[in-house]
């Protein structure tokens, strides 16, 4: 798998518009959580799997970067790729294009894996750290985006 996985796909809903006409900052924010929702079915996290493990995910922090509009009913689609990973944490970075394959936002987050008995951090249950580690192991040879790895800051 030598490139980015294709997680969720969605359309720009007329609640997401914002008096400026294009999309509102806090609707990235809701389709990189809904993206995440979908990494986790993915990689063997979905409901039954976190009911059986008593195991989820909770996201630490956040990158958002905001490169392109996007306005009503316009089609958007989110892929993954792993940056980085270990036995509790995964460093995904996501990238949310338009139907002509335009970066229109990227999303950089840490997410945990959570024992819910716990309530605290622990490793992966070993079918989802297998799924985590093949596509870390996939993705290690992409090439870094662009947007990760950013600070905010002014440039002097």
């Amino acid at each position: 798998m030598l490139e980015p996985v294709s997680i969720y796909k969605d359309q720009v809903h007329k609640a997401w518009v914002d008096y400026n006409g294009h999309m509102n900052d806090a609707a990235y924010a809701a389709v990189f959580s809904h993206a995440v929702d979908h990494f986790m079915v993915y990689i063997g996290l979905d409901e039954k799997a976190r009911e059986m493990y008593r195991y989820t995910i909770f996201t630490l922090e956040t990158h958002l970067c905001y490169l392109k509009e996007a306005h009503e009913n316009e089609e958007i689609y989110v892929s993954v790729q792993i940056l980085d990973a270990d036995a509790k944490r995964i460093h995904p970075f996501f990238v949310m294009k338009n139907k002509n394959d335009q970066i229109v936002a990227t999303s950089e987050q840490m997410l945990m894996g959570i024992d819910m008995e716990a309530g605290r951090a622990a490793p992966f249950p070993e079918p989802i750290a297998q799924k985590v580690a093949e596509l870390r192991k996939a993705h290690h040879s992409l090439e870094k985006p662009k947007q990760a790895g950013r600070q905010i800051g002014i440039k002097r």
